[in-house]
């Protein structure tokens, strides 16, 4: 008996971890108002290409971010599992992974690829934001580094929503570009729902939970934060 009230105590327990970690999807970057102006068909071209092009640095800093957390990790198994994310960005030979794809995103638009590359077009505080971010993952504990990722509860029906707005409201898009976000519909939710078994393995008291809460709330600030620096940068364009 006691074991069985010791499970329903463990599993409610769990319940409301759970519950808190979601409770962030309020400040998720799919409310901000640059988000849904460009849901709505409200943005210019220039503001949709300057999203893509300044997302590019936060994409390829994905790579770096994953490895921090990996080599903070004490765990094997958690290791080997947490690298295909690394295989899925970097891809397995030039031309092919999470990068490529976001890359081709920007052809799809309309961006000069060298431009991308450089860097030149990635506004101040776009880049502060994902450095933080960075570094915030190579000086906390692992479960708080993993913990960061489960934006990735929110994604799914953000990613959803903005295919089917680059199909309608933005025509000139070349359609071939949007599998970034395709494939992500598919990969988002199975690598949250092995981040979310982890935080919930590995945060096992309730310091380690609040920071796990604390550090999903970063990252929905940083996210934030790199649309407020866009928004900023291209609201003439409006």
């Amino acid at each position: 008996m006691n074991a069985a009230v010791n499970a329903a105590v463990n599993a409610a327990v769990d319940d409301a971890f759970v519950a808190e970690l979601r409770s962030r999807s309020t400040a998720y970057w799919a409310n901000h108002p640059f988000q849904r102006a460009m849901l709505a068909g409200r943005s210019t071209r220039e503001q949709v290409r300057g999203f893509v092009a300044n997302r590019w640095y936060y994409q390829k800093s994905l790579p770096q971010k994953d490895a921090a957390v990996i080599a903070n990790c004490p765990v094997p198994e958690v290791r080997r599992h947490w690298a295909e994310r690394l295989a899925y960005h970097d891809g397995p030979r030039e031309g092919v992974g999470g990068l490529a794809d976001w890359l081709r995103l920007c052809d799809a638009v309309g961006l000069d690829r060298d431009t991308v590359l450089d860097e030149s077009t990635v506004v101040p505080g776009v880049r502060s934001a994902v450095d933080r971010y960075v570094a915030f993952c190579r000086t906390a504990h692992w479960t708080a580094g993993i913990a960061s990722s489960l934006t990735e509860l929110f994604a799914p029906d953000l990613m959803s929503q903005r295919i089917a707005a680059f199909r309608r409201h933005y025509p000139w898009i070349d359609a071939s570009g949007l599998e970034y976000f395709e494939k992500r519909c598919v990969r988002a939710p199975k690598e949250a729902s092995y981040a979310l078994d982890v935080v919930l393995t590995y945060c096992a008291t309730p310091e380690r939970r609040a920071a796990a809460c604390d550090a999903l709330t970063r990252k929905c600030e940083v996210l934030w934060s790199m649309l407020d620096a866009i928004d900023d940068a291209y609201r003439a364009e409006r």
